[in-house]
């Protein structure tokens, strides 16, 4: 996997840097950790935000989900992009253009909100968020 050095331009934050970040038992931490210090304009999916919460919720306990979501919150220069049927249906579509590839909902609709909002670079280890050719951020 090609990794890149995020630059200050608006970034599409996937589950993996949210995880990486709060969770200093990541490999990625100290990375995530650099990058989240000092933020460009960030994006998400909602399906992201599902997703985060529940691997702290598996992972540890109701207590660091809840700490996940304020984390989120917190953010001031996170937009959050929602999840409707319109979208379920560009995703789809993504879903099927990369049927080779096992593609989770939440990777397909971050693939779809880069190409919609010209998102150049993308903060994620998960290397379906550069199928589209997005660079992902370097881990160092």
């Amino acid at each position: 996997m090609r990794l890149f050095m995020a630059k200050k331009t608006e970034s599409y934050v996937d589950t993996s840097a949210f995880i990486a970040f709060l969770d200093r038992s990541d490999s990625f931490h100290a990375a995530f950790r650099r990058l989240f210090s000092a933020p460009p304009p960030l994006t998400t999916s909602s399906l992201v935000v599902a997703e985060g919460h529940g691997w702290f919720l598996r992972r540890y306990d109701q207590q660091r989900a809840i700490q996940f979501l304020a984390f989120i919150d917190a953010l001031p220069s996170l937009t959050i992009r929602g999840f409707d049927a319109s979208e379920l249906a560009k995703t789809g579509r993504i879903v099927k253009k990369f049927s080779d590839q096992n593609l989770t909902l939440a990777d397909a609709h971050g693939l779809a909100i880069m190409r919609e909002h010209r998102i150049a670079c993308c903060w994620s280890t998960d290397r379906h968020l550069g199928l589209d050719g997005v660079p992902l951020v370097d881990k160092g």
